[in-house]
């Protein structure tokens, strides 16, 4: 998750998603991940506060600072380089697995009075941002936190 002053998604060229400013979560999913760890994960992240008041202390979460969040799905974070030159995604979850999770990870954004643009479910993406801070933060539910999957 970054804190950007502005992010956007294209796909062949063509904008599907933008925030003017807010969080950009890049959003993978491992084996195990469920309907739990993405009503927890939305929570978290609806509810973090990363954005300064008014004196300047990170005391806002992304809705009182009047932003939104750009959700974007990236198998690539369980990806693993350790052995050999070409990364294995053995740790991903699988997409018919993945992308439920990701619409539902919306859902739940949405039902928090949360503003969310998204990116395109296993498609070639160009992700633009403008980290604010910059603030970036690995945030990892309960459940996988610690497992190195």
């Amino acid at each position: 998750m970054q804190r950007v002053a502005r992010a956007s998604v294209r796909v062949d060229g063509v904008e599907r998603g933008a925030i003017a400013g807010g969080l950009l979560v890049l959003l993978g999913a491992t084996h195990g991940d469920g309907e739990a760890e993405t009503r927890w994960l939305a929570g978290r992240i609806a509810g973090l506060r990363v954005f300064a008041d008014e004196a300047g202390k990170m005391n806002r979460d992304v809705r009182e600072s009047g932003g939104a969040v750009l959700v974007v799905p990236q198998f690539t974070l369980y990806g693993d380089a350790r052995h050999g030159r070409r990364p294995e995604f053995t740790a991903a979850a699988r997409p018919e697995v993945a992308e439920p999770l990701f619409e539902r990870f919306c859902g739940e954004l949405v039902a928090q009075e949360v503003r969310v643009e998204r990116g395109v479910f296993r498609v070639h993406m160009q992700v633009e941002l403008l980290n604010d801070g910059p603030v970036t933060l690995m945030i990892e539910t309960p459940a996988t936190a610690g497992t190195g999957a």
